[in-house]
C-alpha cells in the first residue's frame, strides 16, 4: 500500500473517535496536508505532515506508517511522529469551599459570596 484515505488514516491512529468525525473535520476545512486543505478521500503517503485541529487543540503529525484499519493504541502511537505544541496551560481557577459542618452561610457571608464569584467570573 503505497496511499490511504486521510479520513481513514486519522481514524486509524486515533486523532478521532470516529471516521465520520474525521471526515467532518476534513469538509470543514480543519485538516491539511502538507499545508494544503484536505478532502475526506485526499491521499495521505510516507512522511506527509499532517495538521489537524482536535478538541480546539491543534495536532501536527508526520506519516510514518500507512493504516487504514483501526489497531490498538499502543500500535497507533508507533505509525506517526507527534509534532503537535504542547497543550495550552489551563488556568487554575480559586473554588470557594466552607469548612466541613460550618453550616449554612449567613446572609452576610453569602453576599460576600456572590460579591468573590461576580469578581472571578
Amino acid at each position: 500500500m503505497d496511499s490511504t484515505r486521510v479520513d481513514r488514516w486519522l481514524w486509524a491512529v486515533r486523532l478521532f473517535k470516529t471516521r465520520s468525525a474525521a471526515a467532518d473535520a476534513c469538509r470543514g476545512g480543519h485538516v491539511r496536508i502538507n499545508g494544503r486543505a484536505a478532502k475526506p478521500s485526499s491521499a495521505v503517503r510516507m512522511g506527509d505532515r499532517v495538521e489537524a485541529r482536535v478538541n480546539r487543540r491543534e495536532r501536527v503529525a508526520e506519516v510514518g506508517r500507512l493504516i487504514d484499519k483501526r489497531v490498538g493504541a499502543a500500535i497507533a502511537s508507533q505509525c506517526y511522529i507527534d509534532h503537535s505544541p504542547p497543550p495550552p496551560e489551563v488556568p487554575e481557577i480559586p473554588i470557594a469551599r466552607r469548612d466541613r459542618g460550618a453550616g449554612r452561610p449567613t446572609k452576610r457571608e453569602r453576599r460576600q459570596l456572590e460579591r468573590w464569584r461576580q469578581r472571578n467570573r
